[in-house]
C-alpha cells in the first residue's frame, strides 16, 4: 500500500472533526478537493475506509486502523523534521507563526527585531489569523506557534498537545470621542446608553465584552459589528459609539480617541502556544523569549497573569 502524508494528514483531521467542510476550513481547501483526495486514498488503502450516516461521513474499521497508524507516521515525520533541525545547531531554521492585527502592528516588529539579532538563521513567517484559529492550525501542523487569549471573565477553551507560555497581560480600556468620557475610571453602566462598536458575538474579544456588560447588568446596543480593534477606535473618534480595546490596539489610537480606565478591571492574557513536543525546539525557545522581551520593553509584562473564569482543564501545565 503506498499512501501519500498528505492525504493521511487529511484522513487525521476527518476523524478529529467529522465532517469534510471542518476539515476544508481548518486546511484552507475546498470541500471537494477533501473528497477527491479522500477517494484517492481509499483507492490506495484498497479498502472502504468511510461510510456514510446522513451528512456525516464515518470511519470504518479499516479506516480507524489506518488513522491509528497515521497519527503514528506523522508523529514520526515531525519528530525526524524536529531532529535534523537540531543538528544544525542553531544556524537556520523556519517557523510559521499566527499573529492577528494588534499584534503584528505593536509586539511582532520589535520581537522579530529581537530574534534577528540574536538569530539570524531563523526566518519567521507569519499569517494573520483570528485569535480563536490558532491553536488549531497550531496543532494541525499548519503553524509552528500561535498568539492566543484569555481573558479575565472568558477562558479560551484549551487544545490537548498544546502548552502556552504567557507573553503579557493587557487590561482592557474604554475608547470613544476624545472628551466624551474624560481620564477617570468609568463604570460601563455608566455607558450602558451609548452606541457600541464591537466585534461579532462570535469572537473571543466579542464575547468577552458582551459578558462584562451583562454582568454590569445592560446588553450593549451594538450599532456597529468590525473585526479589528482599530477600526472600531476609527469610528469610536467620529463619534459613533464607545468600544473597548486592549493595551496593544491602544498603541495605535488614532487622533481624536481618548482612552478611560475600567472601573472594574477587565484584562487578558496574551501567551504563545505551541507543541508540547516541541517545547524544546530551539527556534521555537527564541522565538518566544524574543517576544517576551519585546513585550517586556513595551512595558506590557506584569508579573501574574490573570485568573479566566470558566478555566477549561489543560493537559499540560503553562508556564
Amino acid at each position: 500500500m503506498e499512501v501519500t502524508l498528505h492525504r493521511l494528514k487529511l484522513l487525521r483531521e476527518l476523524r478529529r472533526r467529522g465532517t469534510v467542510r471542518a476539515v476544508a476550513d481548518v486546511l484552507h481547501y475546498s470541500t471537494s478537493t477533501v473528497s477527491q483526495q479522500l477517494s484517492l486514498l481509499e483507492r490506495e488503502a484498497g479498502a472502504d475506509l468511510f461510510a456514510r450516516h446522513g451528512r456525516r461521513i464515518v470511519l470504518t474499521e479499516a479506516g480507524e486502523l489506518l488513522a491509528d497508524h497515521a497519527d503514528a507516521i506523522l508523529d514520526a515525520v515531525d519528530n525526524a523534521g524536529t531532529a535534523i533541525e537540531s543538528l544544525r545547531d542553531g544556524s537556520a531554521a523556519t517557523l510559521h507563526a499566527g499573529v492577528w492585527a494588534s499584534v503584528a502592528m505593536g509586539l511582532l516588529p520589535t520581537g522579530l527585531s529581537l530574534l534577528a539579532e540574536r538569530s539570524p538563521g531563523i526566518v519567521v513567517h507569519s499569517v494573520e489569523l483570528m485569535p480563536e484559529a490558532g491553536s488549531d492550525a497550531v496543532r494541525d501542523g499548519s503553524l509552528d506557534v500561535a498568539f492566543v487569549i484569555d481573558y479575565s471573565n472568558y477562558a479560551m477553551p484549551r487544545t490537548p498537545m498544546l502548552t502556552r507560555r504567557l507573553v503579557a497581560v493587557e487590561q482592557i480600556q474604554v475608547a470613544a470621542r476624545t472628551g466624551a468620557l474624560g481620564p477617570e475610571p468609568v463604570d460601563l453602566a455608566s455607558i450602558a446608553s451609548d452606541p457600541w462598536i464591537l466585534s461579532d458575538a462570535r469572537s473571543h474579544f466579542g464575547r468577552s465584552v458582551r459578558i462584562a456588560c451583562r454582568d454590569a447588568g445592560f446588553e450593549p446596543e451594538v450599532r456597529h459589528v468590525v473585526g479589528e480593534q482599530s477600526t472600531a477606535m476609527t469610528l469610536a473618534a467620529a463619534g459613533l459609539g464607545v468600544t473597548l480595546v486592549s493595551d496593544l490596539a491602544a498603541r495605535a489610537a488614532p487622533p481624536g480617541v481618548e482612552l478611560t480606565p475600567l472601573a472594574v478591571p477587565l484584562a487578558r492574557n496574551l501567551s504563545i502556544t505551541y507543541r508540547v513536543r516541541d517545547e524544546q525546539r530551539w527556534p521555537v525557545r527564541r522565538f518566544v523569549e524574543a517576544m517576551v522581551d519585546a513585550a517586556r520593553d513595551a512595558g506590557l509584562q506584569t508579573p501574574q497573569p490573570v485568573t479566566p473564569q470558566a478555566q477549561t482543564r489543560e493537559p499540560q501545565p503553562e508556564t
